[in-house]
């Protein structure tokens, strides 16, 4: 039997340094896909967040319309934030996160660097994947770096071009608020479902 991940990225977020909460427009995005998996043909079993707050604030408002239980997983924190290095500004956070994206292997002198983000999300993945139930359906709130390191990391580039095409240079820009990728686990073997779907917020513009 197979584990199916939806990574959910958080709902727009405040514009600002540090850790910060969503947005008006980033909780009505939330809700609508809080919607979506109460509606779905399947039961959510698990809800797993980042410790970041935008992160959090979109978990719980899935949570309460799917009543599953919400933890905590540090390895769904994006790649870096801006505000982890509290003397760097906005063009130096891009310009440093430009850099990890075009070399994968660069460690960055705070975070992770995007080999060292896909990673542990993989790990966090087959964790799961080997815990729970098989069938069971997870919903992981995460970030929109986060997922593309992963994915980066997992798929060969002609298969993510099959998504989109130019993946490798346009995966800065590819994951909207709210998105949901949906993801297969079977014999230790990951397949991608679906892209960043976006459908279930249309009804919100």
């Amino acid at each position: 039997m197979s584990t199916t991940f939806y990574l959910v990225r958080h709902g727009i977020k405040k514009s600002d340094v540090g850790d910060v909460p969503l947005t008006t427009e980033g909780n009505h995005q939330a809700q609508l896909t809080a919607q979506y998996f109460a509606n779905a043909s399947y039961p959510v079993h698990r809800i797993i967040a980042s410790p970041l707050r935008r992160a959090q604030e979109t978990a719980q408002a899935i949570a309460a319309l799917t009543q599953a239980a919400v933890t905590e997983d540090a390895r769904l924190r994006e790649r870096a934030n801006w505000g982890d290095d509290p003397e760097q500004t906005f063009e130096q956070f891009v310009a440093l996160w430009d850099q990890c994206t075009a070399d994968p292997e660069f460690i960055p002198h705070v975070g992770d660097s995007a080999k060292q983000a896909g990673m542990r999300l993989a790990s966090l993945l087959a964790e799961l994947a080997a815990q729970e139930p098989a069938g069971s359906h997870i919903v992981l709130a995460t970030h929109g770096g986060l997922i593309t390191d992963f994915l980066v990391q997992t798929f060969s580039e002609q298969e993510l071009n099959g998504w989109h095409p130019n993946f490798l240079i346009e995966q800065k820009r590819l994951i909207p608020e709210c998105s949901i990728t949906k993801l297969i686990y079977s014999d230790a073997q990951f397949t991608l479902e679906s892209f960043a779907s976006a459908d279930h917020l249309m009804q919100a513009y």
